[in-house]
């Protein structure tokens, strides 16, 4: 496998701190930012109506890893991520293109519909090259999605099967995360 440290591939992370869902999800975010800042990925996070994944931005900065924001006009960066690049675009369909632009891959923790929301935005406004997409499926939270995949997309999407993973746990992400953009 090859060392994808030394590239710093850049992942558009969709996850979510707010509302009901996992109850693990805030240590989920903190094992998966702790993780990919160790293996040298930069993070792209969106930061959309107060939606963000602090968790996962404060424990990637923590380990030592690039975190940047793309956010709408709500922002309100807390003092613990002072000096992360934040870049506003205020129309959330431009947002969600420019990070399915820069993103090599899009990556879904566990989180509200929100954060499911914004994320089938991003690939959706990068249909013209859609970017491969892995997904956190813990506690099935992502089965629903498993089955479309299977069910939907597997007749409409070219590659669908290589282009959309879904992981077990935090470590396996990685894996998924490596094998995708070997493909790529």
């Amino acid at each position: 496998m090859a060392d994808l440290s030394k590239t710093q591939p850049v992942i558009g992370i969709f996850a979510s701190d707010k509302g009901p869902g996992d109850p693990e999800r805030a240590s989920l975010m903190s094992q998966t930012g702790t993780l990919f800042a160790r293996r040298g990925a930069q993070l792209l996070c969106l930061w959309e109506n107060g939606v963000c994944p602090l968790p996962l931005m404060t424990a990637a900065r923590t380990a030592g890893g690039p975190v940047s924001i793309l956010a709408d006009e709500e922002v309100n960066v807390p003092p613990t991520l002072a000096g992360v690049p934040v870049r506003v675009v205020e129309d959330r369909a431009a947002r969600h293109a420019l990070l399915a632009e820069e993103a090599q891959v899009l990556l879904a923790l566990p989180g509200s519909l929100a954060s499911a929301s914004s994320l089938f935005g991003a690939w959706a406004a990068g249909q013209g090259k859609p970017k491969p997409v892995v997904m956190l499926n813990r506690h099935r939270a992502f089965e629903v999605v498993k089955g479309f995949a299977g069910d939907v997309l597997s007749h409409s999407v070219a590659g669908y099967d290589r282009n959309i993973q879904f992981a077990d746990n935090v470590e396996d992400l990685w894996h998924k995360v490596s094998w995708v953009l070997e493909r790529r």
